[in-house]
């Protein structure tokens, strides 16, 4: 019978996403909650339905509808699972559970440990308050992607500056949770390298693990699985199971034929996959007929342990089964066997040979006796062999020297389909997660054998490009190395090696960055390609100057030097080794410009000169990932200039270069810093719509999904300064619950977006999130950043909302001249004018000077520029003049100052200016108080 489950309509909105393959980061950010709520719901979800992993629940979504997330919850029916006896079993298991962290349910195949575990987990989910989750590690063909298996089943994305399983720690830090970690014996390896940093790091996480063999790791208890009951008197779960088999096949047994059932159960041992094979065949050769056909194979199990016997009762049963089939559907089932995850019919066809309706009826009958499993999927119905039947299709194709030709087929398969899926564009996502399984699999194959590495370097290759489109950036790395070494062309393997780098660039891998492009410019030289060789040296140095955060060695300056003028002597006259050459060269420049304050006069220009020159190599090139590259150097040549306007042109200049430029590693690298520069370069210029549409393609990007504090924190401060409450209200979730789950990063990058959350808060006078945010912000940047520059303006904000004039004026007393360019290149303007305003507003004496000189600085930026005017107006008691200015703050996109103003002016207009503050959910503002 099939139960109805209702689901609430938040839960629906998160299957949905579920089924999109989305992360629990991206669901997140999508409905605007926080992970820890979405992991909660997808919890839920694996209880009501019934399902034991994320991807059984994405094969139950609904099909996704133009109607939001607030739509009806659909009804959704249960899939009705047995689970047969083993009362003492699962109450030995799960004391054993809540006495230790780590324990192992051991047994060999087909004894039933994954049905034990997952009866024992889903009694015991209640006393996980973060959940239960499974992770099924037959895929996982390499040790180093266990982590990606558990991320995959968790719903976490890889975080750019972490590896998977820094990810994954980090996640389950702090949670209350168990992992189930399925057939791990053929990864123990791996298994146990990660379950050793797990439990040292997340003290309340408990993992089940199923294996034919223990881990060996620390705090290891092993529980050893055995048969199924079998006593005639009293129940017998052997029985019990063999009955309830039977009937689903359409042979329900009268009870009164149990001693005849369990002299068969008995005769299996108790196993219960021998049992289910047997079952099966029970409506077409009857009980007798199944206790004739197993006495002759069985009776050759003798010797050795009983252990070795029960596995041989599985190996006995799975021979009797096989040789039951007709031969076609032998040669069927040993054919599909090297498929490692759920493959449909049409799949089959084309690996196993044979037309598509054949094997279809073949698939049909191989799952009517039990030997495959049947799922329904969005894109129709799927098949899968169960672990030990699956091994065991595996050694029947290699008995019938049909292993290498079946896995060619295989790998072909697999080869047409990830090439299909590298210029696919729609639902690439759900295509790639449906064959990432086999074709790992397919290429761990072929990547050991010398005649297949012409494929297997095209399949590495493909599957780099797919994983790095599918936000695996680790795995992308390696498989791009991976591709490098099997291939025996240098020039290839070169060419391998740059997008590798470009990989580890966007994992924010400098150390990586840097091995990866020498060993390039060795293979190239090795191709003959000095020209090339001489790029990739100059591009280590340049790299080193542009992206120092990145590293943790970093580059000494001599070998930056060295690497400079290796290039230069490589590269010749080559036009794209002098680009990259001069752009190392302008990097250097620029990086003892910024370290070494009191230069001569000279030296800003001169470095200016050299970016410059820099840019139009690379142009003439026709490489606009060069020319980004140059522009990039050029715009902190001109911060550094104090030429505002002009940084903030060239960093549009570089997103216009950059929009028609494919996805690869090294574009998408590029974008995602230059799209961080323009909304820096926008806000240093008052441009706050331009700032929030860069800000906003940042923070929708792909790549940052799970690290939200990057993804958001530029747009949080665009709409702090525009005034958009709603806005900040939901964005700053997603940054404070990121930031915490990277555990809390001291990084001065988000020392503005925290200031500029508090400030919001305290506009609103919401005065327990204001200290909030303020504690957030004085452990993120104690910096100079803080104290003089972005942390003054959002704090002289603040200030002047509530009236509080002079100390604001205190907050801005520094003379912008003594504060250090670094501090304030983006904040020169907003600083300046803010400076003026207070100086007017405190009645200082010096308050026309500061006008004077606030009036030339920030010329041409519309914000700021109307700030002065307002203050001017105020100081002249112009009141014509100061409501124009709030105009031009509506036109400037920034209603919070325009709101302001009619404050200011007093009166009729004051009151409207209230209104507007409070539609925009702020407080009521105070007038200025003096001495």
């Amino acid at each position: 019978m099939v139960t109805e489950v209702e689901i609430s309509p938040r839960e629906a909105g998160v299957l949905e996403l579920v089924g999109a393959h989305l992360s629990n980061a991206e669901i997140a950010a999508r409905l605007c909650i926080s992970v820890r709520t979405v992991e909660s719901h997808v919890s839920s979800l694996l209880r009501k339905l019934e399902v034991p992993d994320r991807r059984a629940l994405a094969r139950r979504a609904p099909e996704p509808a133009d109607a939001g997330p607030s739509r009806p919850a659909p009804v959704l029916p249960a899939p009705l699972t047995s689970f047969v006896g083993r009362v003492s079993e699962r109450a030995e298991l799960t004391g054993m559970l809540k006495a230790h962290r780590q324990v192992t349910a051991v047994g060999p195949g087909g004894v039933g440990k994954t049905r034990l575990a997952l009866a024992v987990a889903a009694e015991a989910a209640g006393a996980y308050s973060d959940g239960v989750w499974f992770v099924d590690l037959v895929p996982v063909t390499d040790p180093d992607l266990i982590a990606t298996a558990v991320a995959g089943a968790l719903g976490l994305g890889e975080q750019p500056g972490r590896d998977m399983t820094e990810s994954v720690v980090a996640a389950l830090a702090d949670r209350h949770a168990l992992l189930v970690l399925d057939n791990c014996e053929h990864v123990v390896d791996g298994v146990a390298l990660f379950l050793e940093r797990l439990l040292a790091t997340c003290p309340r996480v408990a993992v089940l693990a199923t294996s034919r063999a223990r881990l060996m790791v620390p705090f290891e208890r092993v529980y050893p699985v055995p048969p199924l009951s079998l006593p005639v008197d009293g129940e017998s779960d052997a029985v019990a199971l063999f009955m309830e088999r039977a009937a689903a096949v359409g042979r329900s047994l009268d009870p009164a034929l149990r001693v005849q059932i369990a002299a068969i159960c008995e005769r299996l041992d108790g196993m219960a996959l021998a049992i289910e094979l047997a079952a099966a065949r029970c409506s077409t050769l009857g009980l007798d007929g199944i206790a004739a056909a197993l006495s002759h194979p069985l009776r050759m199990l003798t010797g050795g342990s009983r252990a070795d016997e029960r596995h041989r009762s599985v190996r006995g049963a799975l021979d009797w089964s096989h040789a039951l089939l007709e031969p076609a559907d032998r040669a069927l089932l040993r054919r599909v066997s090297v498929f490692v995850a759920p493959f449909t019919a049409v799949a089959a066809a084309e690996v196993a040979g044979g037309e598509e309706g054949v094997v279809a009826d073949g698939l049909a009958r191989l799952a009517e006796q039990s030997l495959l499993v049947v799922t329904a999927s969005p894109g129709g119905t799927e098949y899968r062999a169960l672990e030990t039947i699956r091994q065991y299709g595996v050694e029947r194709l290699s008995e019938a020297g049909e292993l290498v030709d079946t896995r060619s087929r295989h790998l072909r398969w697999c080869l047409a389909r990830a090439t299909g899926l590298a210029v696919a564009r729609e639902d690439r996502r759900a295509g790639f997660d449906a064959v990432a399984d086999d074709l790992r699999a397919a290429l761990a194959w072929a990547a050991d054998r010398p005649e297949q590495r012409t494929d297997a370097y095209d399949l590495a290759r493909h599957l780099a490009e797919l994983t790095f489109a599918r936000n695996l950036i680790g795995e992308s790395q390696g498989r791009y190395e991976q591709a490098a070494a099997l291939t025996d062309d240098p020039a290839a393997g070169a060419a391998m090696l740059r997008q590798a780098a470009a990989v580890a660039s966007c994992r924010m891998h400098g150390d990586d960055m840097y091995r990866l492009r020498r060993a390039a410019a060795d293979a190239a030289r090795r191709a003959g390609d000095t020209a090339g060789a001489a790029c990739d040296l100059a591009t280590v140095a340049a790299n080193a100057y542009r992206f120092s955060s990145k590293f943790v060695r970093k580059l000494p300056r001599e070998e930056a030097v060295a690497l400079i003028t290796q290039a230069r002597e490589l590269g010749g006259d080559d036009p794209a080794a002098q680009a990259a050459v001069a752009l190392a060269e302008a990097g250097r420049a620029l990086t003892e410009l910024g370290a070494a304050p009191g230069l001569s006069d000279d030296a800003v220009p001169m470095t200016i000169a050299r970016a410059e020159r820099a840019v139009e190599l690379a142009h003439r090139t026709g490489d606009p990932l060069a020319e980004s590259a140059a522009l990039d150097t050029l715009t902190c040549a001109q911060s550094w200039a104090g030429d505002t306007f002009a940084a903030a042109g060239t960093a549009r200049r570089r997103i216009t270069l950059l929009s028609s430029t494919p996805d690869t590693p090294a574009g998408t690298h590029e974008l995602i810093e230059a799209l961080g520069e323009a909304t820096e370069a926008s806000l240093g210029t008052g441009d706050l719509p331009g700032a929030r549409r860069w800000a906003r393609q940042l923070a929708d990007h792909p790549l940052l999904a799970e690290v939200g504090h990057r993804a958001t924190g530029w747009l949080l401060v665009a709409d702090t300064l525009a005034g958009d409450v709603e806005e900040i209200l939901t964005g700053s979730v997603r940054f404070l619950d990121a930031w915490q789950r990277a555990g809390g990063p001291a990084r001065s990058v988000l020392g503005p977006p925290a200031a500029a959350v508090a400030t919001i808060h305290g506009l609103r006078d919401d005065q327990d999130a204001w200290r909030e945010w303020s504690a957030v912000l004085h452990q993120l940047d104690p910096s100079p950043g803080n104290t003089c520059g972005y942390g003054a303006i959002f704090d002289a904000m603040l200030l002047l909302h509530r009236g509080q004039a002079p100390e604001a004026l205190e907050r801005l007393a520094p003379e912008p001249g003594e504060v250090w360019q670094w501090v304030t290149w983006i904040w020169l303007h907003w600083y300046v004018a803010l400076r003026a305003e207070t100086a007017v507003l405190a009645r200082s004496s010096d308050a026309g000077d500061r006008l004077a000189e606030a009036r030339t600085v920030v010329a041409g930026n519309p914000v700021a520029t109307a700030i002065v005017e307002r203050a001017q107006a105020l100081l002249d008691d112009d009141q014509e003049r100061l409501l124009a200015t709030a105009d031009a703050f509506d036109a400037a996109g920034c209603r919070y100052q325009s709101a302001r103003t009619l404050v200011l002016a007093g009166g009729d207009h004051a009151a409207r200016g209230a209104a507007a503050l409070a539609d925009l959910g702020f407080a009521p503002m105070a007038l200025p108080r003096h001495p």
